[in-house]
């Protein structure tokens, strides 16, 4: 039988299983990053307007890069219990794979006590929620899916990548 002790237990619970922000005062400062993605499926002719640049509202891919890069920097004040960072680099990149399809991909980097992986994810589901909010009056069938962790690097648990096929990918 295997000790519960050996067992990987959540992080942000306290010894009476109470929600609590993990103390990093001890941990020393390492170079973090991490990259999520996000995708938004839509109708052909809706991303065509996107690449077209014939949507009323202006460069959507813009606006959308600016709203995960401002969502990245604030995810300490959305997220109840993650710490603020101070972020040393958050790139946003759009890019449109298929006809029906937007990727977004947000890559974060941070010197310090604890990793950006919350910063990635929200940059990257910030950028398509803002994708879906411009483009709604033409499209509001649009879906976002595989919000999903790729690759993360630094800190003690060391360096993870998704393999292909991973659950949620």
């Amino acid at each position: 039988m295997s000790d519960p002790a050996d067992s990987p237990r959540l992080s942000h619970l306290d010894d009476q299983g109470r929600a609590a922000m993990v103390d990093v005062t001890d941990k020393p400062d390492t170079d973090r990053a991490a990259v999520a993605l996000a995708r938004v499926r839509m109708q052909p002719a809706t991303l065509a307007m996107i690449l077209a640049g014939g949507h009323p509202k202006g460069d959507v891919f813009a606006v959308a890069r600016l709203a995960g890069i401002q969502a990245a920097k604030k995810t300490w004040d959305l997220i109840p219990l993650c710490h603020p960072l101070l972020l040393t680099s958050v790139k946003v990149t759009l890019s449109a794979p298929a006809e029906d399809c937007v990727e977004i991909e947000a890559r974060c980097r941070v010197k310090g006590p604890t990793g950006v992986e919350m910063e990635a994810l929200t940059a990257a589901s910030v950028a398509a929620l803002t994708l879906y909010d411009m483009c709604k009056a033409v499209d509001r069938g649009m879906v976002i899916e595989a919000v999903c962790l790729q690759e993360k690097a630094g800190g003690r648990s060391g360096h993870y990548r998704r393999e292909e096929g991973e659950q949620g990918a």
